[in-house]
């Protein structure tokens, strides 16, 4: 069973995507915080990995707000 949130070195292994290209997705609002990305208590960054493929899959908008 995989883990939902998962950090970014993880989310970057099973995206393909790499750690600077997902911090710059984060930072221009491509993966909106609170939706795809979001703080974890200590402070890292976590990915929200049925929001991901909700994005991968072009149906983000419908849960975004």
């Amino acid at each position: 069973m995989s883990a939902r949130y998962v950090t970014i070195p993880k989310a970057s292994e099973q995206t393909g995507y790499s750690e600077k290209a997902i911090h710059h997705k984060i930072e221009q609002g491509v993966w909106p915080e609170g939706v795809v990305a979001r703080r974890a208590p200590d402070k890292r960054w976590l990915i929200d990995m049925e929001a991901y493929e909700k994005w991968a899959e072009g149906q983000l908008n419908r849960y975004v707000a």
